[in-house]
């Protein structure tokens, strides 16, 4: 993969002194990229995503955007060009959805200041992006757990990044959703060159959806490539350890599932 915007070479990370999570991952994710994270639970795949949006300071190796370690970016300048979306987005106080996308404009507001007008219609325009402007005045404590999770994928695109991580962005929602989701994302990277890494188990919305895949199993990379190539049977049965594993492809897509 050449032209990367993001590279990591080598990482290595742990919770605990004793047992490392993540161990000698080294990646490259090309501009404008639509790619995929997956693996069995537990094997990494949340912290490695972690890692590469610097919310996370690896043991070893390195993370560059641009060629530019991540450490040696300016945080305010680091959320103008890097967004991450939460496996849950966690609220307390009734704020309006229209409120918590606005927090994603935090980086391009004066400290102390409010949004002007460009910034509610920046929001208001993340919103639609995924058909959930009538969620604007809503409080966050009355919403569904699919709703809440729109509001932070539209709080992630009001920063206007050039890349985005998603952790899990469709366990909540329903089909209609979830489609709208991909197609949203699909859509801004054709308009504004938006590259996206995702993490997921919903293996059948990889192919055609996304362009490239990366497979993580034991804190470890397994496997990479075009969905076709990495969604084989032999392959997915490595990578989840799981022998019942079954595979197909029909009419450009694959099917995936565990036949018990």
């Amino acid at each position: 993969m050449t032209s990367a915007l993001l590279r990591a070479t080598g990482l290595g990370f742990g919770y605990t002194a004793m047992r490392p999570v993540v161990s000698d991952v080294s990646l490259a994710l090309p501009r404008a990229a639509f790619a995929a994270l997956i693996g069995p639970n537990g094997c990494g795949k949340s912290t490695l995503l972690r890692l590469l949006g610097g919310l996370l300071q690896p043991w070893q190796g390195l993370v560059a955007l641009d060629g530019a370690a991540l450490g040696s970016i300016p945080r305010r300048r680091l959320a103008m060009r890097i967004a991450y979306v939460p496996q849950e987005l966690t609220t307390v106080f009734p704020f309006t959805a229209l409120e918590v996308v606005l927090t994603g404009r935090a980086p391009y507001t004066p400290r102390f200041g409010l949004e002007g007008r460009q910034d509610h219609a920046i929001a208001m325009e993340a919103l639609g992006a995924l058909g959930a402007r009538h969620l604007a005045e809503r409080p966050m404590t009355e919403l569904s757990g699919g709703e809440k999770q729109l509001v932070a994928v539209a709080r992630a695109l009001a920063q206007q990044p050039e890349l985005l991580l998603l952790d899990e962005p469709a366990a909540s929602l329903d089909l209609k959703n979830r489609a709208q989701l991909v197609a949203a994302l699909r859509r801004l990277r054709e308009e504004r060159g938006l590259t996206a890494l995702v993490v997921t188990h919903d293996l059948e919305l990889l192919d055609p959806a996304f362009d490239h895949v990366f497979a993580m199993r034991g804190g470890s990379l397994a496997a990479e490539g075009p969905p076709q190539e990495v969604l084989r049977e032999d392959r997915l049965r490595e990578i989840y350890e799981d022998t019942h594993v079954r595979a197909r492809r029909l009419d450009g897509r694959t099917f995936v599932w565990s036949e018990w």
